[in-house]
């Protein structure tokens, strides 16, 4: 399977599901935009772009920010050969049709 490469001004990103995956979670967060697969299939989730920023090393008279489940589920994909072609039309969107990262 392809790994997702998203590359923002500050850091790169990756997003990976496993060969072999027979079931995953297609989902989307409300606060970054992005749509991604994971193995977990809750209704719910910390997007781990979203989670990657939050600072944990925080002064006395700072607040731990709360960490949300900001993606929702949109759909669970299940079988082997299901998720990897959701896995490659992810990967098309997000490269806009670029072949040549593979």
């Amino acid at each position: 399977m392809l790994c997702r490469v998203f590359q923002t001004i500050e850091r790169e990103i990756m997003y990976y599901v496993p060969d072999g995956t027979k079931i995953c979670g297609y989902y989307f967060c409300k606060r970054c935009q992005n749509k991604f697969l994971s193995l977990q299939t809750m209704k719910s989730i910390p997007c781990p772009d979203c989670e990657s920023e939050i600072d944990y090393e925080i002064g006395p008279d700072e607040k731990m920010e709360d960490i949300l489940d900001s993606a929702e589920l949109l759909q669970i994909i299940e079988g082997e050969e299901e998720v990897e072609k959701m896995d490659g039309l992810l990967s098309l969107a997000i490269t806009g049709g670029d072949f040549d990262w593979i």
